[in-house]
């Protein structure tokens, strides 16, 4: 097995209810213990219930806009020199974004207490998709941290 896994975006397969990798990559990311099928229903039934709450917009779409919102543009990557450890702000990739922003959803959602998975998700996605909620909290976090450390932009590898 090589050194550094990568996964392989080819071998992904779009769900089969709107036809999308970017949901099936949700499910997986969300899955416990092998159980896709509980997965992919917890988040179909989010879906639903975001689009009950959010009228103007159809699920996949509330959907990609939440992700988009978490997103992060610039990250801080630790770099030595000279004996010193500096935090450099860096342009963040495309597939860690979506990875990230995937991360803080699940994250914020697992962090609340009292509700079915579902509705917990549904409450995380409308949230992100308005420009609030923990893991939009997350994201801030991270760009201010990358704003804090902006002198050491000319650190950047």
């Amino acid at each position: 097995m090589p050194k550094k896994f990568k996964s392989l975006d080819y071998l992904l397969k779009p769900d089969n209810k709107f036809n999308s990798k970017l949901i099936t990559k949700f499910v997986n990311s969300m899955m416990w213990d092998g159980k896709k099928n509980a997965s992919t229903k917890i988040l179909y039934k989010a879906l639903d219930e975001v689009a009950k709450k959010i009228n103007d917009a159809a699920p996949i779409d509330i959907f990609n806009k939440a992700l988009d919102n978490v997103k992060p543009q610039v990250e801080v990557r630790p770099k030595r020199i000279g004996g010193a450890t500096y935090q450099v702000p860096m342009a963040v990739p495309p597939k860690r974004q979506v990875s990230l922003a995937i991360r803080w959803i699940l994250l914020s959602t697992r962090k609340k207490k009292g509700k079915p998975m579902h509705l917990k998700l549904a409450d995380e996605l409308a949230a992100a998709y308005k420009g609030e909620g923990d893991a939009m909290m997350f994201r801030q976090n991270v760009h201010k941290m990358a704003e804090a450390n902006k002198a050491f932009a000319h650190f950047a590898y």
